[in-house]
């Protein structure tokens, strides 16, 4: 009884804290996932709304608003969260678009069962296999520690849209598809020296068919490539969500000083 009276006295708070959590839960690589229930979504992000209300110390300076405003503002924030863990996660989409095309692959594509939409084969790969790691090393524990510290770097009715939150959102886009370059590096190198390696056989053996040998040969070296790299995925996957977890907490440092 007394949680609900004290969420009665704060409801408003409450209902803003609200809309910042489900802007996290719309775009969110973990909480948005259509493998989970709305139903379970929104419950728990009804929970966690209550609980940051109730253990956050925020006045009532809020209020000065419109709450129509307010709710755009808060909406935003959890969005821009969202969609910094979602542009890095799309990481590994890019590595794995990269090494379809040089292994041979590029006209594979899966259905992503998250999104609804067609994904490149070993791109769905590596997502489903980082996602794995990310729950395995609670990455969305992190996420939601992210949720409640912006509340002290960008308090309830101060965020404003500006000049560097727009050119740190191009940055993040351009920061993943570097990172899933890199990440897929050793396979298109070791892929382009099979490819010299090929071109300088048809030169020395004309008889032999490069197109005939050189596919399945691409293919079975990338995938020998993959297999050895899995172990160090581990590696590669908290690279990334590490420079996630930096991306948005310094989304938050260049609010404040802004």
């Amino acid at each position: 009884m007394y949680t609900f009276d004290l969420l009665l006295d704060k409801y408003e708070l409450f209902l803003l804290v609200l809309v910042r959590t489900s802007g996290i839960f719309l775009i969110s690589p973990f909480f948005s996932s259509q493998n989970v229930p709305n139903i379970m979504k929104a419950g728990f992000s009804f929970i966690l709304s209550i609980l940051i209300t109730l253990t956050l110390d925020i006045g009532p300076d809020y209020l000065e608003l419109n709450f129509a405003v307010l709710i755009a503002k808060e909406l935003m924030v959890g969005f821009i969260i969202g969609f910094i863990s979602y542009a890095f996660f799309s990481t590994f989409y890019v590595m794995g678009q990269i090494i379809d095309m040089k292994i041979g692959f590029g006209m594979i594509n899966v259905m992503d069962p998250q999104h609804k939409v067609q994904v490149p084969l070993m791109g769905n790969f590596y997502y489903i296999l980082a996602f794995l790691l990310l729950l395995s090393i609670n990455g969305h524990h992190t996420i939601i520690n992210a949720l409640v510290d912006s509340y002290e770097f960008i308090p309830i009715g101060k965020f404003t849209i500006g000049e560097t939150s727009a050119f740190m959102l191009i940055d993040v886009l351009s920061k993943s598809f570097v990172t899933g370059f890199k990440l897929s590096a050793p396979v298109v190198v070791i892929i382009f020296l099979t490819d010299l390696l090929l071109g300088i056989l048809s030169r020395t053996i004309p008889q032999m068919n490069v197109f005939v040998v050189g596919m399945p040969l691409k293919i079975l070296i990338g995938l020998i490539i993959i297999s050895v790299s899995i172990p160090i995925f581990y590696t590669m996957a908290t690279g990334v969500f590490n420079e996630t977890i930096e991306e948005i907490y310094y989304f938050f440092r260049s609010f404040v000083k802004g």
